[in-house]
């Protein structure tokens, strides 16, 4: 049976679509099938994390009832599906945001996770994905404006009847061993599902038209959201392995002496 998830905010800039751009291609690795769908309308900017910026049909031309849902999907890192929005105000201006939940029922059917990024902030059409979802995700980052919009998107999100999963913190800044779970935990009134380090390496991927997860695997910002991932899928989280050290010309020389005067 299909769980859906949608990635929310109280305000922009948390990183909720970057959060979007690297679970998805996680869950896929741990064997979900998985789709992850923007339904940020307006301020569309998965595709563009993901290098599916120039597409001939997406989720506009669907919502606007010029193309079947069907034809808007693409696979992303990982073999995740995804279905992009448009970048153009033509497109935003003629796409109808309450046909979202005809999008759902088509979509439903093939996956096993689907994962929405709403839109930032409390606006009509970010009530829908809220409504739809199996679960709420927060994305907020550790200060006291974020953590006040959140605050709000949990009571409208429980107030329309949805329901919270749990939150992540993101962009974390120094050590993670010194944030408190449960001080959060107590502030937000949620489960903080995982956090997320400040990692240069996250911006870095983004310019590159890639997840984090996948041009720089062996990075901190990587190994939270790999957890995160972990606990969604409801599997045990193991720790990628040091990749052993290449061996040297020196090395190798040695080893082939002893081999010869043994």
């Amino acid at each position: 049976m299909v769980k859906v998830y949608t990635i929310a905010s109280g305000k922009g800039g948390t990183g909720k679509t970057t959060v979007t751009a690297n679970l998805g291609p996680m869950l896929t690795q741990y064997g979900k099938r998985t789709c992850i769908l923007d339904a940020d309308v307006g301020m569309a900017n998965l595709g563009l994390i993901l290098g599916l910026e120039n597409i001939p049909v997406t989720l506009h031309e669907v919502l606007a009832g010029k193309a079947r849902v069907r034809d808007a999907i693409y696979e992303g890192p990982f073999g995740v599906k995804v279905v992009p929005c448009g970048l153009s105000l033509q497109g935003f201006q003629q796409s109808k945001p309450e046909r979202l939940k005809d999008v759902m029922v088509d979509l439903v059917s093939e996956f096993d996770v689907l994962i929405m990024d709403a839109p930032a902030g409390l606006s009509r059409d970010g009530v829908i994905p809220l409504t739809v979802a199996d679960g709420v995700i927060l994305v907020v980052n550790p200060e006291i404006s974020s953590i006040v919009d959140s605050l709000k998107t949990k009571i409208l999100t429980e107030t329309i009847g949805g329901h919270i999963e749990g939150a992540i913190v993101n962009r974390v800044a120094g050590a993670t061993g010194e944030f408190s779970h449960t001080q959060m935990e107590k502030l937000l009134g949620v489960r903080v599902l995982g956090i997320v380090p400040e990692d240069p390496n996250v911006r870095r991927a983004s310019a590159g038209r890639s997840p984090v997860v996948v041009k720089y695997p062996t990075s901190e910002a990587s190994k939270a959201f790999k957890r995160i991932s972990a606990d969604i899928a409801g599997i045990e989280y193991v720790e990628d392995e040091a990749p052993a050290p290449r061996e040297g010309f020196v090395e190798r020389l040695a080893r082939a002496l002893f081999r010869v005067k043994v």
